[in-house]
């Protein structure tokens, strides 16, 4: 990528930013109204927010409630998630770019001015909220990410996540230069040490983004791995979280794990992926699977992270681990025998 595409965006400190939010759908019904309202709840000038719908070809009232809220609409032809973002891009006109996915809502109504409170440092390309909100009343599967802080407990093993998990009492085990600043924390990344950063609600500065245009698909952690290397590694960590619901149902888990692996050798067949996953640590590796395996030291790990915060979605995470392993060594193998096809529609349903 041109280092020419990225110049710096100077913050008028005095006034807040004007936003861009881009929501890719597919058949999103069911979580898209929370999602929107949340946004609409906002104490923020609603004349400096825009929200952008990349739709795949919702069949269900998806685009009726899209409309409901003044959202702008174009269509998606590649349908992924990944291709929804790339489209609203080319659409998106203000200031900040806000990736928001439909199954994601704002906890609060002050969380748009929190998040952008950290681009007065104009050093500071992106901010992230620090954890997913913990909310009993969710579903046991959308509490356990909540509490472990991801939705792949692969990453835990191999130390490479970033929301803060209540197992390990951090946000991410690679090692950051970070700086607590009160209602943020500003960390500096470098290319060899980068955490996952870049989707369910990251912000980042439109004018940093202009050669992703011309892109059919627009991977969250491959942009900011490619902002990094590029130079611009300062971004917040902002001391808030947001809701992430992910479905109810065991088969949907398997869905969206099979999805993610599929996805993954499909791109990188391709070359189209940045985010270097093969540099990961093989012994790590080989822990989860021995860990899957043996069944005791996730046990083990499920009561540690239930004397922390007690609920029983936390032992789940047997389960989790153990369909992971399985799904993940079934399509790596396959995808070695026969070129994979990508499943990233499944990504873009909101089912709960």
């Amino acid at each position: 990528m041109p280092s020419n595409q990225f110049k710096k965006d100077k913050l008028d400190i005095h006034n807040l930013p004007s936003i861009s939010i881009l929501i890719p759908t597919l058949n999103s019904e069911n979580v898209l109204e929370d999602c929107l309202k949340s946004i609409t709840k906002q104490n923020y000038p609603k004349d400096k927010i825009e929200i952008i719908i990349a739709d795949g070809g919702s069949t269900d009232r998806t685009l009726d409630i899209a409309k409901k809220y003044g959202a702008r609409i174009y269509e998606n032809p590649l349908r992924t998630g990944e291709a929804g973002k790339a489209v609203a891009l080319r659409y998106a006109r203000n200031e900040i770019i806000a990736f928001i996915d439909s199954d994601n809502i704002l906890p609060q109504s002050d969380w748009l001015k929190k998040m952008v409170e950290p681009f007065k440092d104009e050093e500071i390309v992106g901010s992230e909220p620090l954890y997913y909100s913990y909310d009993k009343n969710n579903g046991y599967i959308t509490r356990y990410c909540a509490l472990l802080g991801m939705n792949d407990p692969i990453c835990l093993f191999l130390d490479n996540y970033d929301r803060y998990s209540y197992l390990t009492g951090k946000w991410t085990e690679l090692e950051i230069d970070q700086e607590d600043k009160g209602a943020f924390l500003l960390i500096k990344l470098d290319g060899g040490n980068i955490p996952t950063i870049g989707a369910n609600g990251f912000l980042v500065r439109r004018n940093l983004l202009g050669s992703f245009e011309a892109n059919d698909y627009l991977f969250d952690i491959d942009l900011v791995y490619e902002l990094v290397v590029n130079g611009y590694k300062k971004l917040a960590k902002v001391k808030i979280g947001i809701i992430h619901i992910f479905s109810g149902s065991i088969s949907t888990f398997i869905r969206k794990q099979r999805r993610r692996i599929r996805d993954y050798n499909y791109y990188k067949r391709l070359k189209l992926r940045k985010y270097p996953w093969g540099s990961v640590n093989r012994l790590k590796l080989i822990e989860f699977i021995i860990y899957t395996i043996l069944i005791l030291p996730l046990l083990l790990q499920s009561v540690i992270g239930y004397l922390k915060k007690k609920d029983i979605a936390w032992f789940f995470h047997i389960p989790a681990c153990w369909i992971t392993l399985v799904v993940y060594t079934y399509e790596s193998l396959l995808s070695s025998i026969a070129p994979p096809k990508p499943d990233g529609n499944s990504r873009l349903k909101g089912q709960k």
